[in-house]
């Protein structure tokens, strides 16, 4: 009789091993198909963003090439005679008002600190 059960013992135990290998199984099945849903919709966000990113670029070389033609037109406005937004009492002659300044010329340094009036800074640099 005790050869029975456990005969009978290891056959369960056996059958329980095999179900539990069938779930495990079909658990893997279903992640590999939640896996495989997850890739899929991966691949569509990168194509849709190389889409993007192609679009971009696209824009991108447009914007480079109208700088490159408009670069002209800018040296030319930067070439032109420097006026000062407002109009300042000046001790110097028109003709040197007039003076044209050169694109590279770099003036002195004149720092605003926020503890001075503005008006009188703005004097100050235009002086």
């Amino acid at each position: 009789m005790r050869t029975n059960r456990q005969s009978s013992t290891r056959a369960e135990s056996g059958d329980m091993t095999m179900q539990q290998v069938m779930d495990m199984m079909q658990g893997l099945q279903e992640a590999m198909a939640a896996s495989k849903v997850e890739q899929e919709r991966m691949q569509a966000d990168l194509a849709a963003s190389q889409a993007r990113n192609e679009e971009l670029c696209c824009t991108n070389e447009e914007l480079r090439r109208g700088l490159r033609n408009n670069s002209g037109l800018r040296d030319a406005d930067d070439r032109d005679c420097f006026t000062p937004p407002r109009e300042f009492s000046t001790p110097l002659s028109q003709s040197i008002m007039e003076a044209v300044i050169p694109h590279m010329f770099v003036g002195p340094k004149v720092t605003f600190t926020e503890m001075e009036d503005p008006e009188a800074h703005l004097t100050a640099f235009h002086m």
